[in-house]
């Protein structure tokens, strides 16, 4: 893996901003900006994701960033199961639900790959040398 400088350059960030900017537009629509719970928590859910692979990258160790990186998968499983219910209560399509459903798995296999690398990995980051 070529080192990265910064967090805008990992592709599992790139895809959680993706995500987050799907969320927000369906939750724009009548029925779901109405549902003030479910669209707090669902745009809460896709943020947590890019922001805590951010904020791992920043903490220049690889065992935190391995860490955020375990909350962004949790976060992203939870923006799918919101989606659910979003779907359930038709708030949104079979086709929006399919399209963004597929973007956080995506999302979540990309995080698990980079969690399993930095795992596996000797390095231990900037802030342990």
């Amino acid at each position: 893996m070529s080192t990265i400088q910064r967090f805008e350059d990992l592709e599992a960030w790139k895809i959680a901003r993706e995500l987050t900017k799907n969320i927000y537009g369906i939750t724009k629509h009548d029925g779901f900006s109405r549902d003030y719970g479910l669209k707090d928590q669902i745009c809460r859910a896709s943020v947590s994701i890019m922001s805590n692979v951010a904020e791992g990258f920043e903490r220049d160790g690889d065992k935190e960033f391995a860490n955020f990186l375990s909350i962004a998968k949790g976060s992203a499983g939870e923006t799918r199961s919101l989606l659910f219910v979003a779907l359930d209560q038709e708030y949104i399509s079979e086709a929006e639900f399919n399209l963004i459903s597929a973007r956080a798995i995506e999302n979540s296999r990309v995080i698990s790959g980079l969690s399993n690398y930095l795992r596996q990995s000797d390095l231990k980051g900037r802030k342990f040398k």
